[in-house]
């Protein structure tokens, strides 16, 4: 198994911040018998478990978080496969939103004759 380097840092990031902002996780994330390499063939052995191929950041983590706060999870066997990080778009105030290139709507414009009203209402008696 060899995880790229962004998804390393992304996982190791996301601890690291959770360490620092939960106690009771600081003290799982310092177990010397714990590592990131390990934690990342855990990652990848439980998403092959499921067959899916997608998932959440939030997914991850928490698959992350499980293998070093459970203590009954020992080293995982390495996996072959390939992980991808797709990095959310910052939003820039001023540049357009891009649009598709067909963008003109065609309008129709049906031209009906005016009636003239033959029927009386309450209000015209």
């Amino acid at each position: 198994m060899k995880a790229s380097d962004q998804f390393k840092t992304a996982i190791e990031n996301y601890l690291s911040e959770t360490a620092l902002s939960d106690t009771a996780f600081a003290s799982h994330f310092a177990k010397e018998s714990k590592s990131l390499e390990n934690c990342i063939n855990y990652i990848f052995g439980e998403v092959k478990k499921t067959g899916l191929c997608a998932f959440d950041n939030q997914e991850i983590y928490d698959i992350a978080v499980k293998y070093y706060s459970d203590d009954s999870i020992l080293a995982p066997a390495p996996i072959s496969c390939k992980a991808v990080v797709n990095q959310p778009v910052k939003a820039d105030l001023f540049t357009p939103a891009t649009t598709p290139q067909n963008t003109e709507q065609k309008r129709e414009v049906i031209n009906t004759p005016k009636t003239l009203q033959t029927t009386l209402t309450f209000f015209d008696l």
